[in-house]
C-alpha cells in the first residue's frame, strides 16, 4: 500500500491515514495519540521549504511533532472521563 493522505483530528490530533491499495482502491485507518508509532516509516509531503522543495515526513515523525505532552495529557484526560463512574 501507498501512503495517500494524512488528515489531523483537531481535538487529540488522531492521524486519520488514507493508503492506496494495489487494486486502486483506498484503506483507511486512525492512529490515535499514543499510539505506538516506531514501525510507521511511510513518508508522504509536508508541505515545501523555503526554495519551494518539498518536505518530505514520516508517518512517525509527524505523529511525534502533533502528540506532545499537553495533547497526550488532554486525551488521557477524556479517556479517563468516559468511564463509567
Amino acid at each position: 500500500m501507498k501512503l495517500d493522505k494524512i488528515g489531523v483530528d483537531p481535538d487529540y490530533k488522531h492521524l486519520q491515514i488514507r493508503e492506496i491499495t494495489d487494486s486502486g482502491g483506498y484503506h483507511r485507518r486512525v492512529l490515535a495519540c499514543g499510539d505506538d508509532v516506531s514501525g510507521e516509516t511511510q513518508t508522504i509531503q509536508r508541505g515545501t521549504d523555503e526554495n519551494g522543495d518539498p518536505i518530505m515526513k514520516t508517518v512517525k515523525e509527524i505523529a511525534e511533532e502533533l502528540w506532545t505532552d499537553e495533547v497526550k495529557a488532554n486525551y488521557t484526560k477524556f479517556l479517563e472521563d468516559q468511564k463509567p463512574a
